[in-house]
């Protein structure tokens, strides 16, 4: 094998209901671990909510385990699904191993990029940067619409003129959420490495001694994109992973898998209710994305429901969350036992 052949080579598993990606000849640390967390779906009101916490991890199913139930174009896509309520939402987690190898990372949701309203391509972008930066960027809730602002990511069903897909192509074609991966070159990691080493060791010497769904954007939240802090060049371009994740409804779950469905989800009204915490993230080192102008112009699921005269969105009054906590980007979010 030689060395091009050796630099390409690159998986993705599935294991606990995470898609995990390796990419171990360009360097043993470079592993990538993504989770699609339940969470409350905030109200769709044009008020902006604090981040909802995570609800567990939804299941998720590799295609190519039911050949028989698939719809044919998902097992040309293979990759990996999960079931989601109408109208419930959710939030990507991202997790590096340690020492916290960064990645690029793509977000799309039927083809549309979620960082720049873009038609979907493989390549990474720099202007305007199309990507996440990982991880600098612990999780992904929804559509980035405006500096400091996103709108959820809620399934509704494809081909009712809900989701962002639609809105931007006029086509209900794709669904679902695709995902592509690229890991930093490893010439500049291993350079960050010897200075991070360098640091701590002045610091040691110096310290004192002690079914076809899609997304659709919901309500708006308070989230920063960060922008690259590492430069576009940090990053290995001749090596991607790539994973479909396909949407199924909840009640279909169990006709294609057998599998029984995650419980309803809850209200944001009745979290509130309860005292429940919400949560405020910040990273004041890092600057900000302006939002894309694209996703900022779709209609909400609220509004589409107005205007396709499909009545009032369920379950969408205001809350004012009681507890707010305050996290920086060094610690961790935690959802509730």
């Amino acid at each position: 094998m030689d060395n091009r052949t050796r630099k390409r080579h690159k998986t993705i598993q599935l294991g606990r209901d995470q898609l995990i990606f390796r990419f171990p000849n360009v360097h043993e640390d470079a592993e990538l671990r993504i989770e699609f967390q339940r969470t409350l779906r905030i109200p769709d009101d044009n008020r902006s909510y604090h981040l909802p916490p995570g609800l567990g991890k939804f299941p998720l199913y590799r295609v190519d385990d039911y050949p028989d139930n698939l719809p044919d174009t998902w097992k040309e896509h293979g990759g990996a699904f999960l079931p989601m309520y109408q109208a419930e939402a959710m939030w990507i987690r991202f997790h590096t191993r340690y020492p916290r190898y960064p990645m690029a990372v793509k977000i799309a949701a039927g083809k549309i990029n979620a960082v720049t309203g873009a038609e979907w391509k493989d390549e990474l972008t720099d202007t305007p940067q199309d990507y996440l930066v990982v991880p600098e960027q612990p999780w992904l809730d929804g559509f980035c619409v405006e500096k400091g602002l996103v709108r959820q990511f809620v399934a509704m069903p494809l081909g009712e003129g809900y989701t962002a897909e639609e809105q931007l192509t006029g086509e209900a074609e794709h669904g679902g959420l695709q995902i592509a991966v690229y890991p930093m070159e490893r010439s500049i990691y291993e350079a960050q490495q010897n200075m991070r080493m360098q640091y701590l060791n002045d610091v040691c010497m110096n310290a004192p001694s002690p079914a076809d769904m899609g997304l659709a954007p919901g309500g708006l939240m308070r989230q920063e994109i960060y922008g690259d802090e590492y430069g576009f060049n940090a990053w290995d371009r001749s090596i991607r992973s790539r994973c479909f994740v396909h949407i199924v409804n909840s009640a279909q779950l169990v006709h294609l898998t057998g599998c029984k469905p995650p419980g309803r989800p809850r209200t944001a009204q009745d979290y509130t209710a309860a005292g429940l915490p919400w949560f405020d993230y910040y990273a004041d080192d890092l600057s900000a994305l302006a939002g894309a102008k694209k996703l900022a112009g779709l209609d909400s699921v609220a509004v589409t429901k107005l205007k396709t005269g499909d009545g009032f969105l369920k379950d969408n009054d205001p809350v004012t969350p009681a507890v707010v906590n305050k996290l920086n980007r060094l610690m961790v979010r935690e959802g509730t036992f």
